[in-house]
């Protein structure tokens, strides 16, 4: 299966587990009137929501560059990611606001062990689903695949915090008729609230950051710098090395110092094998490599990427001094 075939298959896995569970989150929360499941199905509604932005963008950032988009359409995925975000931010606040309505008036609850069940069920669904999404993610450098795996195991740990509320009051209602601890419910919805908007804010500066142009991260920008100084004394020199993400598509580009008087074919064939190192080590890589004549006189940018000793520095300003042999 190839690489965008094994991404749409999970993001649609995602879709259907979500679909299952906010219709039986649905069902359980409006037959025993808590909160709590409820604002799990408006979590998990928020989840399908996520997951069918996920399978949009995954598949339109897979669309290749044309004359209107040269650069491709990756950033499909970065917007898909502040989108979910924003979702997410806009249910924690409505799921609050229950909650607290709920804490001041509350309410008796009926066929809690139910809640208990789906609370379990969707825990193991979504340990299974995210961790399936999360290695996809990874292999495939997918941003919308990897927050809606972030999605899905917030929901592993506020399903996990609601059913833990709910078994209480379940355990409280074996013990005596009716217990004072119905207050359980929605307390248990607003650490919910609470989990999800850490998990929103997460996602917002982890999505926005390839939006504004951010260079790629500086494990990966010292492994090109370090690429670039293996081919010394060929090169010179560079400098101006620019990187960023859109996706999972990355832009590199910089300037290399060659001898002068090197053939263009001596010339191309390095930045051809500068680029093929580079895409082989990062896959969806577009690389842009300019070459310079070096003069040796290195001042500002040029100085801070020089590979030449200071004797060699001066043999090849000597050199450009020279008469030129191809004049």
């Amino acid at each position: 299966m190839d690489v965008q075939r094994r991404k749409l298959h999970v993001a649609r896995l995602s879709v259907l587990s979500n679909t299952t569970l906010v219709v039986m989150k649905l069902a359980v929360g409006l037959i025993s009137g808590s909160v709590s499941i409820m604002s799990e199905a408006i979590h998990s509604g928020v989840d399908l929501l996520a997951s069918l932005i996920a399978t949009f963008s995954v598949s339109k950032s897979s669309i290749p560059a044309d004359t209107k988009h040269p650069f491709g359409h990756g950033k499909v995925e970065n917007i898909s990611g502040v989108i979910e975000a924003l979702l997410i931010f806009l249910a924690a606040i409505w799921i609050i606001y229950e909650a607290i309505k709920k804490l001041l008036k509350p309410e008796p609850m009926e066929y809690v062990s139910w809640g208990v069940g789906v609370m379990l069920i969707s825990t193991v669904v979504n340990i299974i689903v995210s961790r399936l999404l999360f290695k996809v993610a990874k292999e495939t450098d997918s941003i919308a695949l990897e927050a809606d795996a972030w999605h899905l195991r917030t929901d592993v740990y506020t399903s996990i915090g609601v059913m833990v509320s709910l078994a209480l009051i379940w355990i409280g209602h074996l013990i005596t008729p009716d217990p004072d601890i119905h207050w359980l419910d929605p307390v248990a919805a607003i650490g919910v609230a609470l989990l999800i908007l850490g998990a929103a804010y997460r996602l917002t500066l982890q999505s926005a950051r390839d939006l504004m142009d951010v260079t790629l991260p500086a494990e990966e920008e010292a492994w090109i710098r370090t690429l670039i100084m293996m081919h010394q004394p060929v090169i010179h020199g560079f400098h101006q090395l620019r990187t960023r993400k859109a996706g999972n598509f990355r832009f590199v580009d910089f300037h290399i110092k060659v001898d002068p008087y090197m053939s263009v074919e001596e010339s191309h064939k390095i930045t051809d094998e500068l680029s093929k190192s580079i895409e082989n080590q990062f896959p969806n890589t577009s690389v842009t490599v300019h070459t310079e004549p070096c003069d040796g006189n290195c001042v500002g940018y040029c100085l801070n990427g020089c590979l030449l000793p200071e004797k060699e520095r001066k043999t090849v300003m000597q050199k450009r001094n020279a008469v030129n042999p191809y004049k």
